[in-house]
């Protein structure tokens, strides 16, 4: 999984192309909301530091850049003028992409602000299980079993996903996630995914391919994304917080409800734009979509702006 992701000609860092949004669609891609909402919890973040000097604004897995670029220009040119971002991505800085944006391989130490990780963990590599064998799988996608689980991936499956004939072993993902908000010293670290919680861990596992807009095998070619859904209760470190995206946005002014019928009479143009974003604000807090999506929120020397009461279960 990591050779074919990010290895010599991987599907994320090979040069050229379209880049993660020619093949799935992300919350940054559906609609500029989502970046006003990030740029909406900035401000928040700001405001339970006290304003510091400069604003350190850490974007895991930035693709294109595509969040950054929206998030600053939501912010405005004043506001956006003590942000210091980062984009943190493995593959080379594109073209034309905001000289602001400092472009770097891992999370700069020692950041004050807001880290947010938008699908990075679920491409975080891991090793899937079956019977209790690892599984082994060759360059064209065949599988046959391994060595049994043994050691601290054993102990990782029997606390955190103890039933089910195939099973992920995601503590690759919880010690990428710790790596990276440690690296925040004052703040908040964010990690949105496909996320599944150890009461309802599906039986066969989720790990997949997707290529063009569509699902297909997970072949470790190169030729595709390759990804499985995220663990986050088992991620969570001490004292985060667990909601859904569905919460999270609601909390930072994103609604899909429809404008008031009243003013298609008073402002046609006004009405039109306003439908458009409550249909894209539909599509963001969906259930059985993007909505269902788990936001990891894990703060460091400021108390949580966002769910105080969404302590995450189990952890």
């Amino acid at each position: 999984m990591d050779e074919a992701l990010y290895g010599p000609g991987g599907f994320y860092v090979r040069p050229g192309g379209p880049g993660p949004a020619g093949h799935f669609r992300t919350s940054v891609h559906a609609s500029p909301l989502y970046a006003r909402a990030v740029a909406a919890l900035l401000l928040r973040v700001d405001e339970a530091l006290g304003h510091p000097e400069a604003l350190d604004l850490v974007d895991m897995a930035a693709g294109r850049g595509e969040l950054l670029a929206g998030v600053l220009a939501a912010l405005g040119p004043e506001r956006a003028a003590r942000v210091r971002p980062y984009a943190v991505e493995r593959a080379p800085r594109p073209a034309g992409l905001d000289p602001r944006v400092t472009w770097l391989a891992e999370p700069p130490a020692g950041t004050t602000g807001l880290l947010f990780a938008n699908e990075w963990l679920d491409n975080v590599p891991l090793d899937v299980v079956e019977g209790g064998r690892y599984v082994l799988v060759a360059p064209d996608g065949t599988e046959t079993p391994g060595d049994p689980v043994a050691g601290a991936d054993l102990e990782w499956l029997e606390r955190w996903w103890p039933e089910g004939e195939r099973a992920e072993v995601g503590r690759s993902r919880d010690e990428a996630w710790a790596a990276a908000a440690g690296t925040l010293e004052r703040g908040l670290a964010v990690a949105v995914d496909y996320a599944h919680a150890r009461e309802a861990r599906p039986p066969y596992g989720t790990l997949t391919g997707f290529r063009e807009g569509r699902e297909v095998r997970p072949v470790p070619d190169g030729s595709c994304d390759i990804t499985a859904h995220v663990a986050l209760d088992a991620c969570a470190g001490p004292g985060a917080l667990l909601l859904t995206q569905r919460e999270a946005l609601a909390e930072l002014g994103v609604s899909g409800a429809r404008p008031p019928l009243s003013l298609a009479g008073t402002d046609p143009a006004g009405y039109v734009r306003a439908l458009a974003a409550a249909g894209e604000a539909a599509e963001l807090t969906a259930r059985g979509g993007l909505g269902d999506f788990g936001w990891l929120l894990e703060a460091r020397g400021i108390g949580h702006v966002l769910g105080a009461g969404g302590d995450v279960p189990g952890a």
